[in-house]
């Protein structure tokens, strides 16, 4: 199918991919389950001193998983962490009268490293963070959701769609879906 027959109009809503990524670890001494944030530099427009996960857009001719790599080894020097596709965020960015506009697809991976050794980027600074801490922290405002569901190996995939209400304030929808069950292989 050639580009120009996927039917990509401004009509429908279009979407800018990034990628937002967990890693976990233990920490060498307690044994304490630990999640890397990344605590947003002074100079950052969106989440300055807030943590988040680490990630970013998905450049040109980059496949997602691709873009989750190179934006973990950018933002914290991590190269060698295996990435699993735990959740997709769709962010409906339009706001009233103002016609349509491109949105935000997130595609949220986790991972687990024995690697400890970070370092810090222009973006901000990765920190190994307790997990058992984190309500204490200044977290961007959706992890306080997301973040748990994320790091709950056993739980579902999570579908999420935010979007803003009628006074403009963002609201977080969270959706599960049990994986299928496997069947026997299909016959192309």
């Amino acid at each position: 199918m050639k580009a120009s027959q996927q039917g990509s109009t401004f009509e429908r809503h279009l979407a800018n991919p990034r990628t937002l990524i967990f890693v976990t670890s233990n920490h060498p001494q307690s044994g304490r389950r630990e999640v890397l944030l990344l605590k947003g530099s002074a100079h950052k427009r969106l989440w300055s001193g807030l943590y988040n996960g680490l990630g970013g857009h998905v450049e040109v001719g980059e496949d997602i998983l691709s873009a989750a790599e190179r934006e973990l080894a950018e933002e914290s020097g991590l190269t060698d962490v295996a990435l699993h596709l735990r959740g997709v965020v769709h962010i409906d960015t339009r706001e009233a009268g103002k016609g349509a506009q491109p949105g935000v697809l997130i595609f949220v991976f986790c991972g687990h490293t024995t690697e400890r050794t970070i370092k810090p980027s222009a973006e901000g600074t990765p920190e190994w963070i307790p997990v058992d801490g984190l309500v204490n922290l200044p977290l961007v405002d959706d992890l306080f959701e997301l973040l748990p569901q994320m790091l709950d190996a056993s739980a579902p995939m999570v579908y999420a769609h935010y979007a803003a209400d009628d006074s403009a304030t963002i609201q977080f929808h969270f959706r599960t879906a049990e994986p299928p069950t496997p069947g026997p292989p299909a016959n192309l």
